[in-house]
């Protein structure tokens, strides 16, 4: 592959969001990231530290919008913007960066997957597996709530890590041409050597 063929494309949205707009993307793409992690773990403190029944704990805006937990299509539809995000970004990931971009991609792959299974089951008002309620295959053996905490922890860790290695590559992928402006070190400059 020549590297004009790996380069990815400095013009239109996918060519600004890896470019110019990367490091904004991220950050943005970070936030709701961390803002439905954080709907998670409420509502696992509801059920384990309040004591709450499962379906009285909704997280935060689950309180107030009951749907936002109870409606397939919603999660379906984050599923979307979770994968679409990990894929629109992964272009302007170098190096051990985008080994870990790509490992949280996949994992969010399968996640998709599995909510794409559980709003065609809520379509179809036909759940599968002789459940009496959409279930997903991993929830044949983890319990819905748990399971979720699960896979947002999969795809969210690999996604930190990579963000991390590609704001602060290790030294030896400092040669790589950055395809953004994203990074803190290593951008051809050598670091100052502290005195004494």
């Amino acid at each position: 592959m020549t590297a004009a063929a790996s380069a990815p494309a400095t013009s239109g949205l996918v060519g600004r969001l890896n470019g110019a707009w990367h490091k904004r993307a991220l950050w943005i793409f970070l936030a709701i990231t961390l803002a439905h992690w954080a709907e998670h773990l409420v509502q696992a403190g509801q059920i384990w530290l309040l004591g709450w029944e499962r379906p009285d704990s909704r997280g935060v805006i689950g309180q107030w919008f009951p749907m936002v937990v109870t409606e397939e299509w919603l999660h379906l539809g984050y599923a979307v913007v979770m994968l679409a995000g990990l894929a629109l970004l992964l272009p302007a990931m170098t190096g051990r960066a985008r080994k870990w971009w790509i490992a949280a991609l996949a994992i969010q792959v399968w996640h998709f997957v599995e909510h794409g299974l559980l709003w065609l089951q809520a379509a179809m008002d036909q759940p599968f597996f002789g459940k009496e309620v959409p279930t997903s295959v991993a929830q044949l053996v983890f319990m819905r709530v748990e399971l979720h905490l699960f896979y947002n922890l999969a795809v969210f860790a690999p996604m930190l890590v990579a963000m991390y290695f590609h704001r602060v590559p290790p030294e030896r992928e400092w040669s790589m041409e950055p395809r953004c402006t994203c990074r803190i070190l290593g951008t051809h400059e050598h670091l100052p050597v502290a005195a004494g």
